[in-house]
């Protein structure tokens, strides 16, 4: 018979060591100088990081059984299909600061560990409030149905730096550069410390990712309220975003309907968390069918969408 673990502050201690090793690993080793990271080196650090999800997942299977493993995989899914819409929008604010290619990967570290650390904050009073107060998780499923209706009507516009509360106290707070100086995020104007363009970049990364946040981390809490399942699948998908980023940024043209599929994943877990208010049960095992199957669908829509289109232009 299964002996379930339980879960103590070792575990906890021992995954956040594991991750921070990883994390020193690449920008110490594998990215120390910058450069431009290729299709191919992307591709492989992307199929490293899924596959040390899996095997996370396959390891909770003698430990914490079926049902937590399956959790973690529709979790680590859902962030990760999220963490996508995320990625286009990283390519605008790259796109519309100029970033140079070699420094792109360096912004994304340094993002991606700030939304570790606030996503874990916010996992954290999630799981406290749900334990206190249960009917805060049908206040997050009617969050989640609005969410993605209002998803499919968000409009793709251009970052607007002047409209971001938090760089404009930046601005307040540190005069800025008007040129990149490398991977430095502050240099000296006048004798004065001073932000680097690169560092309202990473302003800008870390505010969107916080907005994603608010939408992915529910959608979370409606496959599980074990918090060490949330924070694990949040951790392996978004460490996955750096490398996903540099696959998927330039093929944009291809997941022209994945806004829509992702939208109605919100919402199918929206009406999973409302409707359980009436003890109506949708099984996790049913859940993950569900989600990869409005994925899949959302891309291969896309991708026929995009032969199209792409046949009607060389006519």
């Amino acid at each position: 018979m299964l002996t379930i673990i339980t879960i103590t502050p070792i575990h906890w201690v021992a995954f956040i060591l594991v991750i921070i090793f990883f994390l020193a690993l690449d920008l110490g080793v594998f990215h120390r100088h910058a450069h431009v990271v290729k299709f191919k080196e992307a591709l492989g650090w992307t199929a490293l990081w899924f596959s040390l999800a899996m095997g996370f997942a396959a390891a909770l299977v003698p430990l914490r059984g079926k049902v937590a493993a399956t959790e973690f995989i529709t979790g680590y899914l859902i962030e990760l299909s999220l963490s996508m819409d995320n990625v286009f929008v990283i390519a605008v604010i790259f796109s519309y600061f100029r970033v140079p290619s070699e420094q792109q990967h360096r912004v994304l570290f340094w993002g991606i560990l700030g939304a570790l650390v606030m996503r874990g904050v916010l996992i954290g009073i999630g799981a406290a409030l749900i334990s206190a107060f249960h009917w805060i998780l049908y206040a997050l499923g009617a969050f989640l149905v609005y969410s993605g209706i209002k998803m499919v009507f968000a409009d793709d516009d251009a970052p607007d730096p002047d409209k971001n509360p938090f760089i404009r106290l930046a601005r307040k707070l540190y005069p800025v550069s008007s040129e990149f100086e490398g991977q430095k995020f502050t240099t000296r104007l006048n004798g004065k410390i001073a932000l680097t363009p690169l560092a309202i970049v990473l302003l800008m990364v870390e505010t969107t990712d916080l907005v994603f946040a608010l939408d992915s981390i529910p959608a979370i809490f409606g496959i599980t309220s074990d918090p060490f399942i949330v924070f694990t699948s949040n951790v392996f998908a978004i460490l996955g975003l750096r490398s996903l980023y540099f696959v998927l940024a330039g093929a944009i043209q291809y997941f022209k309907y994945l806004k829509i599929g992702l939208s109605v994943v919100l919402v199918f877990i929206g009406v999973k968390m409302l409707i359980e208010f009436w003890e109506w049960e949708i099984s996790t095992p049913l859940s993950l069918a569900i989600v990869v199957g409005i994925l899949a669908v959302s891309v291969v829509a896309s991708v026929i969408a995009a032969r199209h289109e792409a046949r009607r232009a060389t006519k």
